[in-house]
């Protein structure tokens, strides 16, 4: 699970006048958290934000006090207004592994609406961005490749954890949450507002667990309810957001001329590469520079999974698809791929997701489904398979003992989720909304994983923070959402 979708997407900085520096208003015997001007980017360097910025140490164990301790990044974006809101808002982010300040650097404007009177509020959850990052050389995609059998993975493993700048039972989201309202108090906020999306949902719904006089609100899009064991299900979900965007094709007279038999030319690309690999001449999307690709499934299946996560890179997939199957051209196919893996491998702190998944999620993990079910995937057991390997050497972390159990929250919730959701379906944000006593399920048409790029729904996001309550929120506007239209051509939709 990712909390960014792949593809199309555009920031806009957001900045306002800073002071040279500052020490927040922070409660008695406090620890100390100064901010500084700063300016925070995204992950490739391209938007620059002003901000206030700083590092707070913590315990790495909470339960020694005394012992090492690690220093978390934390970034202010503070309110336009000059009388700003005491109740900020917190940014989560998704992976696990992705770190807030980078992921949400250049997806400020989303919040804009919020920003004029709220600070903005990002953490680098433990172990990732600049919070002490867990990492190491392992794949990025190492729980989904067939390409990587169980026994090299528990070796990838235990060669990663020999060389962590920290002991990895201590990066859950249990503990993730103690710092985040660390943080609050050292800010001197009272109350907050909570975002998150994705696996941030799992880190919001735990705060507002743990600390529920200290939440305002909670909003959480593309929603992980908190019983659920998560990775061996993204097969099954992954191949239903496929069949619908076969059933949507097929149901459009333009994409159903141009594509006929969607669902038996993506057969045929996957039992091609099944036999072996294709080898393309193509420029790496990244660098440009010219090379020799062989193209396996893994490029077809991360291919069709990251695209599936947006409704607008959804649109691709018909195209790519097709040229694979009529005109054995892969090239389209593998290069979107390779950008998948560059992002994942820049976004995600491979060795804080193995923490989070081996100490909450694998534990859970028999019976979760039918391996016949999973074998009917374009995905297969992969996932499921490379999850037990990896889990089998990596430590298990601190999870609290209410941790899978089921909400039940006083906080004003509003819970989004996509229509086409391939990770995390409307069914769960339905599961998650009966924890909240007053909440507002929004099950968005036609959309992905990720809906604040909507501008219905930054002014629904605003609406709510601003009132506090889900009570006359005005959601008439989610009706118009549609998804985007399907590539005819690489030139783009018809017109």
């Amino acid at each position: 699970m990712t909390g960014m979708r792949f593809g199309l997407m555009a920031g806009l900085a957001l900045g306002a006048a800073l002071a040279p520096g500052f020490l927040t208003a922070q409660p008695p015997g406090a620890p100390e958290l100064e901010l500084a001007p700063c300016r925070i980017s995204d992950m490739r360097g391209l938007v620059s934000v002003a901000a206030r910025c700083g590092k707070f140490a913590v315990p790495e164990d909470p339960d020694a006090p005394e012992g090492r301790h690690i220093e978390l990044a934390v970034a202010v974006v503070p309110a336009i207004a000059t009388r700003a809101r005491p109740d900020p808002l917190f940014l989560l982010a998704g992976g696990p592994g992705q770190g807030a300040i980078e992921g949400y650097a250049s997806h400020l404007a989303q919040f804009a609406g919020i920003h004029r009177e709220h600070d903005l509020v990002m953490v680098d959850q433990r172990g990732t961005g600049g919070s002490n990052r867990l990492d190491c050389e392992m794949p990025d995609d190492a729980l989904e490749s067939e390409e990587i059998p169980p026994a090299e993975l528990r070796k990838l493993a235990q060669d990663c954890l020999a060389k962590l700048p920290g002991r990895p039972e201590f990066y859950t989201t249990s503990i993730a949450v103690r710092d985040l309202d660390a943080v609050r108090a050292a800010l001197g906020y009272e109350h907050i507002n909570l975002f998150g999306g994705s696996y941030g949902t799992r880190v919001a719904q735990h705060y507002a667990r743990r600390y529920p006089e200290r939440t305002r609100t909670i909003t959480i899009d593309s929603i992980v309810p908190p019983a659920l064991t998560l990775v061996p299900l993204i097969a099954i979900e992954a191949e239903r957001a496929l069949e619908r965007v076969f059933a949507r094709c097929a149901a459009d007279l333009q994409c159903n001329q141009r594509f006929p038999k969607l669902a038996d030319q993506f057969a045929r690309v996957d039992s091609r590469l099944r036999r072996s690999p294709v080898t393309v001449t193509l420029p790496d999307p990244v660098t440009g520079e010219i090379g020799i690709v062989k193209v396996t499934r893994n490029h077809l299946v991360t291919m069709t999974r990251m695209l599936s996560y947006s409704a607008r890179t959804a649109s691709l997939l018909p195209l790519l698809i097709h040229e694979a199957a009529t005109r054995g051209n892969y090239g389209p196919l593998a290069a979107q791929a390779m950008m998948a893996g560059e992002d994942l491998e820049r976004m995600i702190a491979m060795a804080m997701h193995n923490s989070v998944v081996c100490s909450e999620d694998a534990p859970r993990l028999a019976g979760t489904v039918e391996r016949a079910a999973l074998e009917k995937t374009y995905i297969g057991p992969v996932m499921y398979d490379s999850m037990t390997a990896l889990c089998e050497v990596w430590p298990s972390g601190t999870v609290d003992a209410d941790f899978h159990e089921p909400l039940k929250s006083p906080v004003p919730a509003l819970l989004l989720s996509g229509e086409f959701d391939p990770a995390t379906p409307p069914e769960y944000g339905a599961t998650a909304a009966a924890g909240f006593e007053k909440h507002l399920h929004l099950v968005i048409p036609g959309q992905g994983h990720g809906q604040t790029d909507l501008a219905c729904v930054q002014r629904l996001l605003r609406d709510f923070i601003e009132r506090g309550t889900v009570d006359g929120l005005d959601a008439a506007c989610v009706g118009d959402i549609k998804p985007a239209p399907f590539f005819l051509s690489f030139n783009g939709p018809a017109p």
